[in-house]
């Protein structure tokens, strides 16, 4: 594919990069010596580390790499890049903060207002619905020709999967009143409630979305992408069809195929997540993830009476 026609910028977000490399460094420095920053402050496991760069990296490999620029051309790369940003990269991000990093927000009165609406019933539905509502036709196509609009919604739908992945990769599981059988059944309801959106894209008979199939549609979409003028894409490559790998609707079928896949394998590795530590407590007696200091009892009485 010619995607470097685009251009440096387009294919891979050098703005969006320098913010993840800066995030990256931060935490490499937090964790290491400006721990003394942080009351008991714990040295941060190898695996944790690993976890939170891992993190970042899939965060700029969905948004910021040429993934992105291929997502505005194909949908099955929209629907991966989908997948890699909101199912993949926020837990890996969350698993990798440290407790103590946390602990000091927790009796801020915008931390405590966040646990009252963070409940698993209300993070469950926002992030689903949030998500099943983008992949409407109509409303997918609005979204992605109007840049504001698509800013704004991503960002939204950033916070809810970060909501949504709270119960089960939160960086302090002592505020989390779920059970481990009760994170099996949360994790199972996500995959339930996505369902619906991915069997409609899948089965449906014939393309859905106008970004992927009308010349006009697709160029305005692209031009807030890659910079450029949408008259200029049209006559350089005709509309969407010159970056056809499969026809539309295979291409739009590949595309729920390869989210739900993605959703159930991160969910699988989730439930091993949640299996591992259950055996761990089991056989150690206390769980090994970060315990609460002295200075944290009154927020989770708090959290508790919530």
């Amino acid at each position: 594919m010619p995607l470097e026609y685009f251009g440096f910028r387009a294919m891979w977000s050098p703005v969006f990069l320098v913010f993840l490399l800066m995030t990256a460094a931060l935490y490499l420095w937090l964790t290491g010596s400006g721990r003394k920053l942080f009351p008991n402050a714990e040295p941060v496991p190898v695996e944790k580390k690993i976890s939170f760069l891992s993190g970042v990296f899939v965060l700029y490999l969905a948004l910021g790499s040429p993934l992105d620029l291929l997502a505005h051309l194909l949908f099955s790369a929209h629907m991966i890049s989908m997948a890699l940003a909101f199912l993949i990269a926020p837990p890996l991000i969350m698993l990798g903060i440290p407790g103590w990093m946390v602990r000091p927000l927790t009796n801020d009165s915008w931390f405590q207002a966040f646990l009252k609406i963070n409940h698993p019933i209300v993070t469950v539905l926002l992030f689903n619905v949030l998500f099943s509502f983008y992949h409407m036709p109509a409303i997918h196509d609005y979204v992605m020709t109007h840049f504001t609009v698509h800013t704004v919604y991503y960002i939204v739908l950033m916070i809810s999967a970060f909501m949504m992945w709270w119960p089960i990769a939160s960086p302090l599981p002592e505020l989390v009143n779920l059970s481990s059988l009760r994170k099996i059944f949360y994790i199972m309801a996500n995959g339930v409630l996505l369902t619906p959106a991915c069997a409609f894209i899948i089965f449906a008979g014939e393309p859905l979305f106008a970004t992927y199939t009308d010349p006009e549609t697709w160029a305005r979409a692209l031009a807030y992408c890659a910079p450029g003028d949408p008259a200029q894409f049209l006559q350089q490559f005709s509309g969407p069809q010159y970056f056809y790998i499969l026809p539309a609707r295979d291409d739009q079928q590949l595309g729920g195929i390869a989210m739900k896949i993605i959703q159930e394998i991160m969910y699988a590795a989730m439930l091993a997540h949640i299996f591992f530590k259950s055996f761990i407590k089991e056989n150690a007696g206390e769980d090994q993830t970060d315990h609460p200091t002295a200075e944290f009892s009154a927020a989770k009485e708090q959290w508790n009476r919530v």
